[in-house]
C-alpha cells in the first residue's frame, strides 16, 4: 500500500531464471498466497546480502522444485510491512510434476517461521499475480492506551493521545476517486505517473484499536503509510479534515511530511476475477 513499489518481477541478481526462455506452452505457471510478519526483513524484494521476503521465497522454492524462478507478486512490501495474503506466481517447466498440498507442506518446512505459504495452485496460463490482480487493500492499525501490549506491539503503532475517528473518516472521504498522489508518494525514479484509483477508505474503531482501511486498484511507494499518518493527526486535532484535500491539491511531497510506522501496515488482501483464487481459511 507502498509501503512498497510494484513491479512485474522480482529478479535474483546475476541469473536470468530457469523459466526465463521457455515458451508458453512449455511452462505451467503455478500461484501461491503468501503471509508474513515483516519485521527483520527488509522488505519484500529481494537485495543481495540482505534478509528479505522474496529472498527466503526463492531459496524455498529452490530447494523444493529444484527451479529459480522469477516471481511477479502484487504488493511488494516495505521494510517492516506485513502480509496476511499477499499473492504470487511463478512459471516452471510443464514436464515437471507439481502437487499443491505437498508443495504448500514442503515449503513451510524450509520457510524461515514468520513466512507461511497458505495455498497454492497450477494458475490459468494468462495468469499473473500483479497484472491479473483487481485491487489491493490495506489496513493499517492503530493501538490506543497508555502502554504497549507485548502480544501486538509488533503489528501495531502505540497511539497514547484519544483518536477522533470521525474526524478522521470525513477527512478520508477526499481521498476516494482518482488522484495524482504526489503529496503522499516518494517520485518514481523513472518518472512513473502517480496518479492513483482508491476505491475505498473506511474507518474502523474499537475500545483498543483504530483500523485504517484503504483499497485502490494499486499504491505508489509510502502512499498508505502517509495516508494513516495525516489521519492521524487529523485524529489528534494537529490538523484540520480541510487539509487533507488541500494536501491532495498541492500535489507536493513536501506537505505530508509525517510518515506513519511501517509495523502497523499489513497488505490484507489482492482481488481477482471470481475463481482465480483458491479457497483457503486464514484461522
Amino acid at each position: 500500500m507502498t509501503e512498497f513499489k510494484e513491479s512485474s518481477e522480482i529478479r535474483v541478481s546475476g541469473q536470468e531464471g530457469q523459466d526465463a526462455d521457455l515458451l508458453r506452452s512449455e511452462v505451467i505457471v503455478i500461484g501461491a498466497i503468501v503471509s508474513y510478519i515483516g519485521a527483520g526483513f527488509s522488505g519484500f524484494a529481494f537485495q543481495e546480502g540482505l534478509s528479505t521476503v522474496a529472498g527466503e521465497l526463492l531459496r524455498a522454492i529452490d530447494i523444493c522444485l529444484g527451479v529459480k524462478p522469477r516471481l511477479s507478486v502484487a504488493g511488494r512490501t516495505d521494510a517492516g510491512v506485513h502480509a496476511r495474503a499477499q499473492v504470487i506466481s511463478f512459471q516452471m517447466a510443464a514436464g515437471n510434476k507439481f502437487s499443491p498440498r505437498r508443495f504448500v507442506k514442503s515449503m513451510n518446512s524450509l520457510l524461515d517461521p514468520r513466512i507461511s505459504i497458505r495455498a497454492a495452485w497450477i494458475a490459468d496460463d494468462e495468469f499473473d499475480a500483479r497484472f491479473s490482480a483487481r485491487y489491493r487493500q490495506y489496513r493499517y492499525r492503530f493501538a490506543l492506551g497508555a502502554t504497549p501490549d507485548p502480544f501486538t506491539s509488533f503489528t501495531t503503532w502505540l497511539v497514547r493521545e484519544k483518536l477522533d475517528s470521525e474526524r478522521m473518516q470525513e477527512a478520508a472521504r477526499c481521498l476516494v476517486g482518482e488522484h495524482n498522489f504526489a503529496s503522499f508518494c516518494r517520485k518514481d525514479p523513472n518518472g512513473a505517473s502517480l496518479m492513483r484509483r482508491v476505491d475505498e477508505v473506511a474507518i474502523e474503531s474499537s475500545s483498543d484499536t483504530l483500523d485504517l482501511w484503504i483499497t485502490a486498484s494499486s499504491f505508489c511507494h509510502q502512499m498508505v503509510r502517509s495516508v494513516a499518518g495525516l489521519l492521524y493527526q487529523v485524529g489528534t486535532l494537529k490538523r484540520s479534515p480541510e487539509f487533507v484535500a488541500a494536501a491532495l491539491i498541492a500535489e507536493d511531497r513536501g506537505a505530508v511530511k509525517l510518515l506513519a510506522p511501517a509495523q502497523g501496515l499489513v497488505l490484507w488482501q489482492v482481488g481477482y476475477d471470481d475463481g482465480v483464487l483458491p479457497e483457503w481459511s486464514s484461522v
